[in-house]
């Protein structure tokens, strides 16, 4: 049953999608001023190229699983249901799990290690910011369905 929230979206700190790239330009930026080389190399910018695919290839997947659900994939909007099918049933979260991928094969791809040292504190804005507050908005609109899905997935893996 649907609850009267006083808010009608997660009010998230800004766009996912801005806050991986925020971070993957500090990263860059770093990686100019401060070079590091560690992935520099054809092999390791193959293998930053595989893990890219393979992210941007979950995020298309994710993002389909919420489309065929009739929801809004942006945090700005109102959710209309829990997406619990495809990747929904292995992660609450597997846009932001592959947009991790993405950020590590671009990551690669640039030889950026700094990108890499900043990605525990991405993480930890993304956590703080997006999920958690996307969380606390799921459990007052949807209530006991979104803790019974919360309790049977993981939040991320």
């Amino acid at each position: 049953m649907t609850k009267t929230c006083r808010k009608d979206h997660p009010h998230v700190i800004a766009p996912p999608p801005a806050i991986y790239l925020g971070f993957l330009g500090l990263g860059l930026l770093m990686e100019q001023q401060w070079p590091t080389q560690i992935f520099s190399g054809p092999l390791m910018a193959f293998v930053g190229l595989l893990i890219l695919i393979i992210g941007v290839a979950g995020v298309i997947t994710a993002v389909r699983t919420i489309i065929k659900a009739r929801t809004p994939v942006d945090p700005y909007e109102s959710t209309t249901t829990i997406v619990t099918r495809g990747l929904y049933r292995i992660s609450r979260n597997p846009i932001y799990v592959f947009d991790t991928f993405v950020y590590i094969g671009l990551a690669m791809s640039f030889n950026s290690f700094w990108a890499i040292v900043l990605m525990p504190l991405l993480l930890w804005t993304l956590q703080r910011g997006v999920v958690l507050r996307e969380e606390q908005y799921l459990r007052c609109r949807f209530g006991d369905k979104y803790m019974r899905y919360q309790k049977g997935v993981r939040r991320w893996i």
